[in-house]
């Protein structure tokens, strides 16, 4: 900390102000006007004068306003998604953490509003700033790490800068007035000091003469109406320096971290322990494997004194000499600190010189506060259009400035002819008519104007038409401006210049994004420098145990903590999950990731993937805009357990219904087998009992034929005897 007294840090801020003041005068009052152009400041008051005296009114026709704002929307149509990547041995889970770290900041930022201000400030004024700092105040005095944007006009940069993100810039200063309440609300510790400031009303904004009848209004008209106020001003001064750092590794946790001198004096006095050769730096893990290693030790001193004893039993008498001694060595402690562990090799220390960024807060002529900050990159990010190797890059609007211009006299002129063109100019022969009386009459309509016929009539003069290429070269104009600002007209939803076909307009859609995603490449290279200083600041704030929420893209929450410490239930060691503290990370976006998308079309594609198996239908559900995808997804998994269930129940009825069904064919297979037994059963007996009734029927035959044999041979004996002659002729007779 630098002695509040001591003046030099002070002056030199004020000094280098004045310096780089006059550098960026030039600059700007360019970035002014450019800015006053986007917002309708297009004439200035001579102009203005000019053109009311010739009877023409300064009609402005904005057409650099809603060409910005397209662009903008097109470069901010989706939030940033940040991507932590572990570099070296660095943990891969602690890097999503810090992914979702990043996301955090964003949201309570408010990083919709601080990307699209950047963004606009890079159309128009030709770079936008970022400013990653952490507020202590935030979190209930936890403090966060936050981002906000800076007015580039409140920024001065080393004019020798030749870095896009001016790393090789000797300072960077921040400096605008503020009323002493409101330094007071942005400082409270220091309130004395701010009151003690001397007053300045003095805003440093350049003048561009431009007329203010839109009443459109900057930081300083408005501060010229509260001219009776106590404004000071405050700076912001950042500069890089080296600094001693010592820079441990632990060879038996792996840890590696750079330490400054105060930090590594109370590294060094860390108590440890060596039992029997590890190295245990935590108190109570070395309390709980002293009384595991006891444990064992007592177990095998009984173990031993068993075997004593048997021995004993078996020879019948004392046998101690014989037996050895119990070989149980004594457990091996050796208490120590890091020092003695460096000491050891344990842990391998080398001083080297880092390159940190200081921070200094000056309000008036009082230095409030300087620290040294964790970071190597300035945490001014700036976001640069048309970068020309200097701090003073140029805006695409300057580029357009000359075709606006031209809209607004245009359109002046159409203006001025109309009005002329409706009141009609009269040639009129001196003294013919009563000039009071003409003028009156003139414009009534179905009047009877008496005129001297020997001087001749009123003549009306007709004006020249306006040439038609005056009113094609205004559209051609407003054309050119979309162009320079990368904008087309199918990219705005003009179907007059979409294809026939679905898939044409979609790939002409993508060649028509390629002057944007140059744009694009600027903004994502901001926002990964961003995502390094921010890091660089949680790992220095974000020591101790937190939890956060994070807003996912279809607004559902995740909950993760860091830096928690839990005890391992196997090894009872303690652990620390989630520890950001330590380790190297890269930061990447994902490329155009911000860029509008056709929702339909991208839904499509990750269904299709979903139905090849590509992705889960999380990643889907990411994809649309259902608020609460954790239920969707619950509903979702219950109803596909309900149906599995229900296909399960169905396959399982099918196959009853089956075996039903064969049962039913077994059962009547098997009754028609009974019925044809029983057929045959009965076939048999039929067939007994007809081959018996056969053997009756033909000993009933063979009685009966013999009977009648019998009668025959009985009948042929009495024919032939006497008497049965006789008897027989005298029938005869009687006949």
């Amino acid at each position: 900390m630098e002695d509040k007294k001591t003046p030099k840090i002070v002056s030199e801020t004020i000094q280098l102000y004045k310096d780089y003041s006059k550098k960026r005068d030039a600059w700007a009052q360019q970035a002014k006007e450019d800015k006053e152009f986007r917002l309708g400041r297009q004439w200035t008051k001579e102009q203005a004068e000019v053109l009311e005296a010739r009877g023409q009114a300064p009609i402005v026709i904005n057409r650099i306003h809603p060409a910005v704002e397209a662009a903008k929307a097109m470069l901010t149509a989706k939030r940033p998604s940040f991507r932590a990547a572990p570099r070296e041995d660095s943990d891969n889970k602690v890097a999503q953490v810090l992914s979702n770290l990043l996301s955090y900041m964003y949201d309570i930022s408010d990083g919709e509003s601080v990307i699209k201000q950047a963004v606009d400030d890079y159309y128009v004024m030709g770079i936008g700033y970022i400013n990653v700092y952490q507020d202590p105040y935030k979190d209930m005095g936890k403090g966060e790490v936050c981002m906000h944007d800076i007015d580039p006009l409140d920024v001065y940069v080393d004019p020798n800068s030749r870095s896009k993100f001016f790393d090789d810039a000797e300072n960077i200063l921040v400096s605008r007035l503020f009323s002493r309440e409101q330094a007071k609300k942005l400082y409270p510790k220091y309130k004395k000091e701010i009151d003690d400031a001397d007053s300045e009303q003095d805003f440093n904004a350049p003048e561009t003469g431009r007329d203010n009848k839109s009443e459109i209004f900057f930081p300083e008209d408005v501060g010229l109406l509260h001219e009776q106020s106590e404004y000071v001003r405050g700076y912001e001064r950042y500069y890089k320096l080296e600094v001693p750092r010592m820079r441990v590794f632990e060879q038996f946790s792996g840890k590696e971290d750079l330490l400054k001198e105060d930090e590594f004096n109370q590294y060094i006095q860390k108590p440890a322990w060596i039992i029997e050769g590890n190295i245990i730096t935590e108190q109570r893990q070395a309390e709980q494997l002293v009384m595991q290693l006891e444990e064992k030790r007592q177990i095998a001193m009984m173990q031993q004194q068993a075997v004593t004893q048997q021995k004993m039993t078996e020879a019948g008498y004392p046998v101690e000499a014989e037996v050895p001694a119990p070989e149980v060595p004594e457990i091996n402690i050796e208490e120590t600190d890091f020092q003695g562990l460096i000491l050891k090799g344990a842990i391998k220390v080398v001083k080297i010189m880092a390159t940190r960024i200081k921070q200094c807060i000056i309000i008036g002529e009082t230095l409030l506060y300087s620290r040294i900050l964790p970071c190597e990159e300035y945490p001014i990010v700036p976001l640069c259009n048309l970068h020309t190797r200097t701090p003073y890059p140029t805006s695409d609007v300057r580029m357009v400035k000359g075709l606006q211009e031209y809209i607004n006299k245009t359109r002046s002129l159409i203006i001025a002819h109309a009005t002329t063109s409706t009141n009609t100019k009269i040639l009129v022969p001196e003294g013919s008519v009563d000039m009071k009386d003409f003028e009156e009459k003139w414009a009534q309509p179905g009047v009877a104007i008496p005129y001297d016929p020997t001087d001749g009539p009123p003549v009306a003069v007709q004006p020249s038409p306006l040439p038609n290429e005056l009113y094609s070269n205004e559209q051609s104009a407003k054309t050119d401006i979309d162009h320079q600002l990368g904008l087309y007209e199918l990219m705005q939803g003009n179907a007059s210049a979409a294809p026939e076909t679905y898939k044409a307009t979609i790939a002409l859609d993508e060649f028509g994004q390629r002057k944007i995603k140059s744009k694009l490449a600027d903004v994502e290279a901001a926002l990964c420098r961003v995502g390094e200083v921010a890091v660089s600041l949680m790992q220095q704030l974000y020591s101790t145990e937190k939890t956060f929420r994070v807003v996912q893209p279809n607004n559902s929450m995740n909950e993760f903590v860091i830096n928690q410490k839990l005890v391992d239930d196997k090894t009872n060691e303690l652990k620390v999950v989630n520890d950001i503290t330590v380790g190297k990370y890269d930061i990447s976006i994902v490329s155009g990731g911000t860029l509008p998308t056709n929702r339909y079309a991208e839904l499509e594609f990750y269904m299709d993937a979903y139905q090849k198996g590509l992705i889960d239908k999380r990643e889907v559900l990411k994809k649309t805009e259902v608020f609460d995808m954790e239920g969707v997804l619950q509903r979702t998994d219950v109803i596909t357990q309900l149906q599995q269930q229900l296909q399960a129940a169905q396959e399982s009825i099918k196959k009853l219904q089956g075996d039903l069904q064969t049962r039913d064919r077994e059962a009547v297979n098997l009754r028609k087998r009974v019925e044809v037994e029983k057929f045959k059963a009965d076939l048999d007996k039929l067939e007994n009992k007809a081959a018996a009734s056969g053997t009756l029927y033909e000993k009933r035959l063979d009685d009966n034929l013999a009977t009648i044999k019998r009668q025959i041979s009985d009948a042929s004996k009495e024919t032939s005897s006497p008497s049965s002659s006789k008897e027989a002729t005298k029938k005869g007779k009687n006949k």
